[in-house]
């Protein structure tokens, strides 16, 4: 832990861990679902979608990565036992039980939503108070509002060749 690197923050640091990891419970989450959903899609463009989920997966794994050094810079401990992400979770798991592609989209879509309005929320949170905080965020939610319009168009894309 960097001490001055925690001095700089101005705010109370043991909460922003705690919300940290609570966003650090909806990454990994996030990530096994994309994960997951590539395994099992079904349907007219599951290819696309695949390809999507797996892109997806993996930067949803980065963002992990990304919250888990900066609990580790300000002095905390990321989650260490997975069960504790269900309890710690924003936004939630959907599990595929529904492979059929839009199905499947939309619940990626939700997850996206949510996890931009949780890094919205941190990021006003810390902005002026934590730059190293503030500016990881402003990337995670930028590759999340990515997300969200991928799989939009990818639902547009099908709903287009459901029509015709």
């Amino acid at each position: 832990m960097g001490s001055q690197g925690r001095k700089i923050v101005g705010m109370d640091v043991n909460e922003l861990i705690s919300l940290l990891n609570k966003a650090l419970a909806d990454e990994w989450l996030a990530y096994y679902q994309y994960w997951v959903g590539s395994k099992v899609v079904k349907g007219p463009t599951k290819d696309a979608v695949i390809a999507e989920l797996v892109q997806h997966a993996t930067e949803e794994l980065s963002h992990a990565d990304m919250i888990a050094l900066r609990i580790v810079q300000l002095g905390g401990t990321p989650i260490l036992e997975p069960k504790e992400w269900y309890t710690l979770t924003n936004c939630g798991y959907d599990a595929p039980v529904d492979p059929y592609v839009k199905a499947v989209l939309e619940q990626n879509i939700k997850g996206e939503q949510c996890a931009i309005k949780t890094y919205d929320k941190l990021m006003k949170m810390v902005e002026g108070k934590d730059p190293v905080t503030y500016n990881m965020i402003l990337t995670i939610i930028t590759q999340e509002v990515e997300h969200e319009e991928d799989l939009q168009s990818l639902l547009e894309d099908l709903e287009m060749i459901m029509k015709h």
